[in-house]
C-alpha cells in the first residue's frame, strides 16, 4: 500500500510505502510519526499514488491549500500508457509489437554463464572448443582461460584427458 502524506511544517507532499513507524519529510527533513501524519490518499500501486500526489499539487497551485482527500478519484487521474505514447508521437501498436519481439529473444548472459553453457552444449568440450564457443559469444580469451581454471579448482568442473565435464 502507498500513502500520500503531508508535512505539518512545510506542507510538502510525499509518498510513503507501507506503514513505517516514522518517515522523514523530503523538503524540511523533519521526522514524523507516520500514524500522526494526515494521509491524503491510499493506493495499491506507486503509479496511482504518484498520480494522486500530482493532482493534489496541481490543485494546490490553483488555490494554495491541501486538497480534500475524499475528492480525489485516484483511478481517473492521469492518462493511460497508450494515450501517453500517442501524445508523444509514438505508435502504441509498434511499441507492443517490439515488446513481443524482444520477449522472444534470448536474455543476456553473463560471461561465466556463456562458458557454463558451452560446457553443457558441446560434446566432449576441450579447452579450445570452449574458447571458440565463448569467443563467438563475445567473451575474451583470457577470461575464458581464467574462468575454466577457477571452475576446475572450485570443483564445478573436472578435466580428464583434456575434456571438461560439469559436476
Amino acid at each position: 500500500m502507498y500513502s500520500v502524506v503531508g508535512c505539518r511544517d512545510c506542507h510538502a507532499l510525499w509518498i510513503v510505502e507501507g506503514r513505517p513507524k516514522t518517515t522523514e519529510c523530503p523538503r524540511c527533513q523533519r521526522r514524523h510519526q507516520f500514524g500522526k501524519l494526515r494521509t491524503f490518499a491510499e493506493t495499491d500501486t506507486s503509479e496511482a499514488a504518484a498520480r494522486a500526489r500530482s493532482s493534489m499539487l496541481a490543485k494546490r497551485a490553483d488555490d494554495g491549500e491541501f486538497v480534500d482527500p475524499e475528492s480525489i478519484d485516484v483511478e481517473a487521474v492521469g492518462m493511460d500508457d497508450d494515450d501517453f505514447l500517442s501524445a508523444s508521437g509514438i505508435d502504441p501498436e509498434e511499441v507492443s509489437t517490439a515488446g513481443k519481439r524482444a520477449g522472444r529473444g534470448r536474455s543476456s548472459r553473463s560471461r561465466k554463464q556463456v562458458i557454463l553453457d558451452g560446457l553443457d552444449e558441446l560434446d566432449a568440450p576441450t579447452e579450445s572448443d570452449v574458447l571458440e564457443y565463448a569467443i563467438a559469444a563475445g567473451v575474451p580469451e583470457s577470461y575464458v582461460e581464467r574462468t575454466l581454471e577457477k571452475l576446475r579448482r572450485t570443483g564445478e568442473v573436472t578435466r580428464s584427458n583434456g575434456v571438461y565435464r560439469r559436476l
